[in-house]
């Protein structure tokens, strides 16, 4: 499996010229891309036409991606979903009124905000693991669940004072995790 660092790497290299990091790039990215042309689209052939559109931009523009910025898969899902919909807007006649408009926003998140709630996911997933069983257990009830500090500090017998300083103490752990 491509990790998004090998992804940020091979965006990297094509923004130095390097063609065999862009065919590791496109082998490793374009379907989901073309997900996203077609999802757009809703043809086949303007859905290639369009991908094959996006690597040109991506092989151009890959000096304008910066490292530690978004994930790289949000960076190269943005490209792939602005050009598809110029595309679209391009065929599209022009509207006369509002409502004879095409809808172009899809409903619920974009694969981007996806990809990045995923990641961050992740991430958090990762940093609660590294807490205490009981720790972890207690944020996870506090901010994902809703239980207040009296009810955590019963659940885990432990003083209200107590429950307060492992929140607090654990939430400051989890953000040094995720600085790093």
């Amino acid at each position: 499996m491509v990790t998004p660092e090998d992804i940020e790497g091979m965006i990297a290299r094509c923004a130095l010229g390097d063609r065999s990091a862009f065919a590791a790039l496109y082998q490793a990215t374009s379907s989901k891309l073309f997900g996203i042309c077609l999802r757009i689209l809703k043809e086949r052939s303007e859905a290639e036409d369009a991908l094959q559109e996006v690597y040109l931009r991506i092989w151009r523009k890959a000096e304008s991606y910066k490292a530690g910025g978004p994930s790289p898969m949000a960076w190269l899902s943005t490209v792939a979903r602005n050009l598809a919909i110029d595309r679209l807007r391009a065929k599209a006649p022009p509207a006369d009124e509002l409502d004879d408009a095409p809808e172009l926003v899809a409903k619920g998140p974009t694969p981007e905000q996806s990809a990045v709630a995923a990641g961050e996911a992740a991430r958090i997933g990762a940093c609660l693991g590294e807490l205490e069983p009981e720790r972890a257990g207690a944020v996870r009830g506090a901010y994902l669940e809703g239980a207040t500090y009296d009810e955590l500090a019963n659940r885990y017998s432990v003083p209200l004072n107590t429950m307060r300083t492992w929140l607090r103490r654990s939430l400051i752990k989890l953000k040094e995790c995720l600085e790093r």
